[in-house]
């Protein structure tokens, strides 16, 4: 879902509704065509050696079963690292967790490859700040291709300031993982699904299918929270945002299509907020809290039991 830069004097908690009014001081970064070769070569690179390696791979190797369950298994971790973990612990704090769960998430969130929890939250406290307006950094008014991926062409990953994510460089955790990230994206993404590939004699395999082919899939899934739910759907509650529930959107993406919700209630832990609406992130968060994992689990007073 993330990557990009602003600025923004905050105590790191967001509002429950967007300050439009208030014009955000926009960084100098955002606002130039400085294009950012990094994220772009990753973004472009990735299908072009993936596509190619996957046809070698098969026409090896075959494709089995377990590399179908390598990918979905490790595909799962990543996704519900970001929506339990990065989106609704990290970026709107909607609960407590112990720090054997904040460990996972951000050992699983790199896995994803959308940069450190630290970006990551401090974007999408952004985003929410000010949607819709100059100062959301994938804000769906400056087109679809935009809001999907073309942000992260024109951010520029080391011009940030984090000013409304002071909560979060004062955990040790989450700066470590900001530190070392490359690291995390290595071994998460390259190392651990080889060897896991090694262990049953595809070595191969693991890494096309668990690392490369999964996380082209998931980014591809995720990003469409930031442009298919802002623009098919509904606007459930507010016509005033962009925002809307998109159900196809909630199934790639473990519950978070449900963005008209989201974006109205940001500090309810829930984002499928019908029992029946299927939302993964909430089911573990609760199921955390029967364990004694998760505490303090926000319900916005406004919201739809």
């Amino acid at each position: 879902m993330e990557w990009a830069p602003f600025l923004c004097e905050s105590t790191g908690m967001l509002m429950e509704t967007p300050t439009a009014q208030t014009e955000p001081q926009i960084n100098e970064s955002q606002t130039t065509d400085r294009f950012n070769w990094p994220g772009a070569i990753f973004l472009i690179g990735l299908p072009i050696l993936t596509i190619p390696l996957a046809i070698w791979s098969v026409q090896l190797h075959g494709f089995t079963l377990f590399d179908g369950l390598l990918m979905f298994a490790l595909w799962g971790l990543g996704g519900i690292s970001i929506t339990a973990g990065y989106h609704r612990y990290f970026a709107h704090k909607t609960y407590q967790c112990s720090p054997i769960v904040r460990a996972f998430y951000l050992a699983f969130g790199g896995m994803t490859v959308q940069n450190s929890a630290l970006i990551w939250a401090s974007d999408h406290r952004f985003h929410h700040q000010f949607q819709d307006t100059d100062g959301d950094p994938y804000s769906i008014n400056r087109g679809f291709f935009w809001a999907h991926m073309g942000w992260m062409l024109r951010a520029n990953p080391e011009a940030r300031p984090f000013s409304n994510a002071l909560d979060l460089q004062k955990d040790r955790a989450v700066m470590w993982q900001h530190r070392n990230y490359a690291l995390v994206i290595l071994v998460m993404n390259f190392l651990l699904p080889t060897l896991i590939g090694a262990l049953v004699g595809r070595p191969l395999e693991g890494l096309v299918w668990g690392g490369l082919a999964r996380m082209f899939i998931f980014h591809q899934s995720t990003f469409l929270v930031n442009s298919a739910a802002h623009t098919f759907g509904r606007k459930t509650f507010s016509a005033k945002n962009t925002a809307r529930d998109n159900e196809l959107v909630a199934l790639l993406t473990f519950g978070e299509g449900h963005h008209s919700f989201h974006h109205a209630f940001p500090t309810d832990h829930r984002i499928g907020y019908r029992w029946f609406h299927y939302d993964p992130g909430k089911w573990l968060i609760r199921s955390l809290k029967a364990l004694g994992l998760a505490s303090d689990l926000k319900l916005h007073p406004k919201a739809p039991a």
